[in-house]
């Protein structure tokens, strides 16, 4: 983690700015310049748009979510009742309401399928992306970095993003940072993301001295040559001043959230909506659910800052908290419901609302699933297991089409009734909005697993 700020006592005015790596978004600072001196000769064929992905770990329940299925009967259909929509007809499960209220701000697709009830960390990085993040397949098209900025094009946020006090990422049912064949230029950048570099790579400065280059350059001088000592980057001789001015600009101010008016940050905290000593502690996951109620309302607004100053694809992981079996990890579907649902609710309606209110709706696309779906019945102790068949997803912006749903689900909201909606199907609708995919093509060296996420499967149908 890379820090500029004080030693002074008065951290909790923020006086630090954290950003998570020199090497911003994975590559080299020579390749950010590289850029610089040539992005006026060939523009990539991207979109103006961004994507933020929220990534529900663990696996939420379709039919506590967004599929509640009242008809049904007891033990299949939602077990926190349900929530009417502003869409005539159409229901949420009963702990979003205010999701429910910006329905026509928002697709629901109800025939979506992830194909396996496996804990891994697809669609992020799966399969139907070769191996690489979803990100990366962009980052590869657009570069590593922006060229007039140098803001990562590609960001993973993990909760340690916002908040230094929650737990290490959980990394071992995949690596937000995996890239396939596409090169480790091209992972996401995650702030405290625990990159082996880390606590190679920390300079503090006192605010007050921020325009004296000559200390700023000498601890860079410090981080390069543990850098070079390492092997783990080519040498930046020439590019400290390069560094100096990225530090400076839009990426470090991108970064802190203290540059939001107070209202801004009271609107998206999800903090107050769970206080960690209302979680039962029986629950060997309870840790990991209070880490998730302080954090995600602040990940969505970092989110949401990121896209505006020029972040492509943006990760946003709630660190497996979905995962709602009712066993010794994890609590049932109602009572976490009450841990995640409401945070969720409360983070996720707020960014919708902010993006609206900047007129950003067309330029942000929001998708929201997890790895999976959970079973139609209810078990004995209350949970849902896992289950491939049926998952819940929902998209908001980007200039599709909105205020509908997409796909219909059995009687019990344990398979597509309609034509399934696949990963491939969702993979191809987000490189599709991201970049002009038939220029795409066209570009000499591109890898082959770049076009062949985006056009292996159609968009899915009735979004544009």
């Amino acid at each position: 983690m890379l820090q500029i700020g004080g030693q002074s006592a008065r951290r909790d005015r923020r006086d630090f700015l954290k950003v998570g790596s020199l090497a911003l978004g994975g590559a080299a600072l020579p390749e950010m310049v590289a850029r610089h001196l040539h992005a006026a000769e060939v523009a990539p064929p991207i979109s103006d748009k961004s994507v933020v992905f929220v990534f529900m770990h663990g696996g939420p329940s379709q039919i506590e979510t967004f599929d509640p299925k009242m008809t049904a009967p007891p033990g299949v259909c939602s077990a926190n009742g349900e929530v009417a929509t502003n869409i005539p007809g159409v229901t949420y499960g009963y702990a979003f309401p205010r999701l429910a209220a910006l329905a026509d701000k928002t697709a629901i697709v109800r025939s979506f399928t992830t194909g396996d009830g496996n804990h891994n960390i697809k669609p992020v990085v799966d399969k139907a992306t070769y191996g690489a993040n979803l990100g990366s397949l962009y980052a590869r098209v657009a570069g590593a970095n922006r060229p007039d900025s140098g803001m990562p094009t590609n960001v993973a946020l993990y909760p340690r993003a916002v908040d230094d006090s929650t737990m290490p990422a959980i990394k071992q049912f995949g690596e937000f940072e995996s890239t396939g064949t596409l090169g480790s230029a091209y992972a996401p950048f995650a702030p405290s993301g625990g990159s082996d570099l880390r606590e190679n790579m920390k300079l503090e400065l006192p605010v007050d001295r921020l325009d004296d280059r000559r200390r700023l350059l000498a601890g860079l001088d410090r981080i390069q040559r543990t850098i070079d000592a390492g092997g783990k980057m080519e040498g930046v001789d020439n590019l400290r001043r390069q560094a100096f001015d990225a530090l400076l600009g839009g990426v470090a101010e991108a970064f802190d959230l203290s540059q939001e008016s107070p209202d801004t940050i009271a609107r998206y905290d999800t903090a107050p909506l769970v206080r960690p000593e209302a979680i039962d502690k029986k629950w060997n996951n309870h840790e990991r659910y209070a880490d998730n109620a302080k954090s995600i309302g602040k990940l969505m607004l970092l989110a949401r800052r990121l896209c505006e100053r020029g972040a492509g694809f943006v990760t946003v992981t709630t660190n497996f908290v979905w995962d709602m079996h009712a066993d010794q990890n994890n609590a049932g579907v109602v009572e976490g419901m009450r841990y995640m649902g409401l945070p969720f609710d409360h983070a996720v309606s707020a960014f919708i609302e902010d993006v609206h209110q900047r007129g950003l709706d067309e330029k942000i696309l929001l998708v929201c699933c997890g790895e999976m779906g959970r079973t139609p019945k209810i078990n004995a102790r209350g949970g849902r297991d896992h289950w491939g068949g049926l998952a819940p997803l929902l998209l908001s912006g980007g200039g599709l089409r909105m205020g509908q749903v997409i796909g219909q689900s059995t009687r019990d909201a344990s398979q597509p009734l309609t034509e399934p909606i696949r990963i491939p199907n969702l993979v191809s609708t987000i490189l599709h909005t991201l970049m002009d995919v038939g220029q795409v093509r066209l570009i000499p060296g591109l890898p082959a697993d770049v076009i062949k996420a985006a056009t292996n499967a159609t968009p899915i149908p009735g979004l544009t």
